[in-house]
């Protein structure tokens, strides 16, 4: 059984950064893709960041390019989303998931964790 466990979510203020993490257990880490969602209140959850296996490809949602930044540690069995510039329209419930394809889309992914959330404040 794969498990997903996000943190590093918080309370911060406009214009500050934070670092998330999701650590999954299992031996999968290594084979998959890994990416970032968000769910905010009243609101569909969606695509934030994805990276390949071995990190050399990442993709993100045009709303974060440029202020967050995607990244791995296979040794680690840990992926990393940094959050820079926050905006209080980043305030959400954020995920990571494991799946098998760099990807957009929510099918793609096998796997969720439980999810972070990040609070901006104006």
């Amino acid at each position: 059984q794969v498990q997903l466990v996000e943190s590093g979510g918080g309370l911060v203020q406009a214009g500050g950064s934070l670092r998330l993490s999701c650590t999954t257990s299992g031996r999968t880490f290594s084979r998959s893709v890994m990416g970032w969602f968000r769910q905010a209140p009243g609101k569909e959850r969606e695509f934030v960041a994805t990276i390949s296996v071995f990190g050399r490809f990442t993709y993100y949602a045009d709303s974060v390019k440029g202020r967050f930044t995607i990244s791995r540690d296979n040794s680690e069995n840990t992926v990393y989303l940094q959050m820079n510039s926050l905006n209080p329209e980043d305030t959400a419930l954020y995920y990571c998931a494991a799946g098998g394809s760099a990807s957009m889309r929510e099918a793609e992914y096998n796997y969720w964790g439980q999810g972070t959330q990040v609070t901006v404040s104006s």
